[in-house]
């Protein structure tokens, strides 16, 4: 199955006071570690969508084989930012069968991860009829990014308004969706607390 990456990158990080985008772990920034977790998965293409910060966030990015697109509607909420990064990876590959969704504040997603999504997309479990349309990440009680949308789910995606992000289509496809638990997906660093509270806890592992 050919499966995309789009790590979406596009928002101000209003909470956070400072781009976390640009945020070091293990001497890299949040955008770049994300970035070079996805190229070490076998997914092509590998999109980032780019808004709030573009010029400093792009300059991480330089050189890596990589679609980066711009979003200059960042300001309208998540659903843009999805769109436009569905239709960046369609445009650098047609024969796009999947794209998965990443966000950079969640530091603990790994190739392993990404790895048992894929499979998990192409099983037929023995309670269906067919593989899942949807592979979405399951951690403290919901369901959510990331999250693996197979093509056919693409055209409701591009039907998101506004805030709306990919937990809108889960929950209107809860049928045709599978999980995978990922308690660690509870990690996501919206604020400089909880980035710093992350490093301490990890710095200790």
């Amino acid at each position: 199955m050919n499966v995309g990456i789009v790590i979406l990158a596009a928002g101000a990080s209003s909470r956070m006071g400072v781009p976390k985008q640009l945020l070091h772990i293990d001497g890299l920034s949040l955008i770049k570690r994300m970035t070079e977790m996805a190229m070490d998965t076998p997914c092509y293409p590998v999109v980032v969508v780019l808004g709030a910060n573009r010029q400093l966030i792009r300059k991480e990015l330089e050189r890596m084989p990589i679609t980066i697109i711009d979003n200059p509607q960042w300001e309208n909420g998540m659903s843009s930012s999805l769109k436009m990064g569905l239709v960046g990876s369609y445009m650098t590959f047609k024969e796009l069968e999947a794209v998965i969704f990443l966000t950079v504040d969640m530091p603990l997603v790994s190739v392993e991860l990404i790895q048992k999504m894929i499979e998990k997309a192409e099983i037929v479990a023995e309670d269906r009829k067919e593989s899942p349309d949807i592979v979405a990440c399951k951690y403290n009680g919901q369901i959510g990014i990331p999250v693996l949308f197979k093509r056919k789910m693409f055209n409701q995606l591009l039907e998101l308004k506004g805030d709306n992000g990919a937990k809108k289509v889960i929950l209107a496809n809860k049928e045709h969706t599978a999980t995978i638990d990922f308690p660690e997906g509870k990690i996501d660093l919206d604020t400089m607390e909880e980035y710093r509270k992350f490093l301490s806890n990890y710095n200790q592992n």
